[in-house]
């Protein structure tokens, strides 16, 4: 019977490739202390080498940009209604008898 296939999350090789990239510790140390195989644990080294600069050469979301505004605008709009909800509540209870 085969041995089923682990699945590893991205944090997880995240972490396990950051820590052959600094270097502190040989690659078959830190697989046998993640209990993964070396080849792999040098797999994840690579990729994390080759995309770490994406993680500072790309700009803030245009779209998390735009969201937030639209979220302050929502939020003045909601306070603004609020204050025309109180004010119109104070003048109808002043022309009940």
């Amino acid at each position: 019977m085969s041995k089923k296939r682990r699945q590893h999350n991205p944090e997880f090789k995240a972490k396990v490739g950051l820590e052959a990239l600094k270097g502190i510790e040989p690659v078959h140390a830190i697989a046998a202390k993640h209990e993964v195989h070396p080849v792999q644990v040098s797999q994840w080294k690579k990729e994390v080498a080759e995309r770490l600069p994406e993680v500072f050469s790309r700009k803030p979301d245009a779209s998390a940009a735009e969201a937030k505004a639209r979220e302050d605008e929502l939020y003045r709009k909601i306070g603004r209604l609020e204050m025309e909800l109180d004010w119109l509540k104070k003048k109808a209870s002043e022309l009940e008898p």
